[in-house]
């Protein structure tokens, strides 16, 4: 049976959200039709919508249903640049943000024109808030991580929406990677938001918190000014048209309570359970370093950096044990690359391609991390070894 330490590419489905899914499958009708039939599946959908806008602290309104985090990304971000003040032209991308976040901001490069102004992150991978600060002035929108869901560390998303507010300039904020292990308060982050200035948007999806996979949401201020990517029926305030997913977004809800609701218990065991597998890779297997925040992260991401062993060969060498991690490298097109976040804190190339992202979730064990810290001096002697061959 495999050991599976990689919740943070998708955790398992909790049975509560596939019975949520299940009962709402029963409902016939399209919840856009005036029928009875319809307006029951309507109920069914916007009880759900009403259920994920109390954890995100929002309003039902705001929550706009969507297939995942990289279609919430995109519609945010597309979106937002769509909708911008005349004359603006340039994008606030700080380094290490997720590959929707990235692919999206440079095809607005290479399509709309958009000029793309880079904040660096400091050697834990944070987003400096005062430099994030000074980027902004005159900017048609930023946008940032709440953690980076590569290394972990957790950024002052609150500093960057008041960033973001005082230099009125519209904020995305991806909190794919925190929500459901960290507090996210959609209400809180805005603040003292007024118009469409500050946070704007904020992208999160079921898969990472026990829901099924192909389900999203992006919270949209009501006062955001955003443009719709896809163009029909005008549900969703006109920002999504479509059939909506009622059995995903009951699921979503199911899943989405539960997170929350186990939120402080499930952070406290999961940083326990980090730090003894932390403690175990680096007593066990020289040189080896954490990289990331080393309190201030998500709770079960560590993300290790393995000197003279290629992250892909050790990958294939703990699957061959029965145990799955990631390299927390991008793999474009089948060609492996280095991390662009390990390079943005500074790292080597060949630095960025030795890193391991191993991430607990809601179904880990200290049995999982026993299994782990027994099987990695073997793997990372023998990578280590074809390294030298190579």
């Amino acid at each position: 049976m495999t050991v599976y330490l990689d919740h943070a590419a998708s955790t398992p489905l909790r049975p509560e959200a596939r019975e949520a899914w299940l009962a709402a499958s029963e409902v016939v009708g399209n919840a856009s039709s005036i029928h009875g039939s319809g307006q029951r599946s309507r109920r069914v959908l916007e009880d759900a919508r009403e259920r994920l806008a109390a954890v995100l602290d929002c309003d039902p309104i705001e929550i706009v249903l969507t297939s995942g985090g990289t279609e919430s990304a995109n519609l945010a971000l597309k979106g937002l640049w769509w909708a911008r003040e005349e004359g603006r032209d340039a994008v606030i991308l700080p380094d290490g943000e997720h590959h929707a976040t990235l692919d999206a901001v440079e095809w607005l490069r290479s399509h709309e024109g958009a000029r793309i102004v880079p904040v660096g992150l400091d050697a834990v991978g944070r987003i400096p808030s005062e430099a994030f600060a000074a980027a902004l002035p005159g900017a048609a929108l930023a946008t940032a991580l709440i953690a980076n869901n590569e290394v972990g560390t957790i950024n002052d998303a609150r500093a960057l929406a008041d960033h973001a507010t005082a230099a009125g300039v519209a904020l995305h904020l991806d909190a794919v990677a925190a929500f459901g292990h960290v507090p996210v308060s959609f209400r809180q982050l805005r603040g003292a938001s007024v118009g469409a200035a500050g946070l704007a948007a904020l992208a999160v999806s079921a898969h990472k918190i026990g829901g099924p996979v192909g389900v999203g949401a992006l919270v949209v201020s009501r006062h955001a000014r955003l443009s719709a990517l896809m163009h029909g029926g005008g549900q969703q305030r006109g920002l999504r048209s479509g059939t909506q997913d009622v059995a995903g977004a009951a699921a979503f809800a199911a899943a989405a309570e539960l997170a929350v609701a186990e939120l402080e218990l499930e952070r406290a065991r999961l940083t326990a359970l980090r730090e003894q597998l932390v403690r175990g890779i680096l007593s066990s297997i020289p040189e080896t370093e954490l990289l990331g925040d080393p309190v201030d992260r998500i709770p079960g991401n560590a993300h290790v950096l393995f000197p003279r062993a290629a992250g892909e060969t050790l990958l294939f060498l703990l699957d061959q044990a029965g145990i799955a991690v990631s390299t927390g490298s991008a793999c474009q097109a089948g060609v492996p690359e280095p991390s662009h976040v390990v390079l943005a804190l500074g790292r080597t190339d060949a630095e960025a391609r030795q890193v391991l992202r191993i991430t607990l979730g809601r179904t880990s064990t200290e049995a999982d991390v026993d299994a782990l810290l027994a099987a990695m001096p073997a793997a990372v002697e023998r990578a280590r070894a074809a390294s030298a061959l190579a």
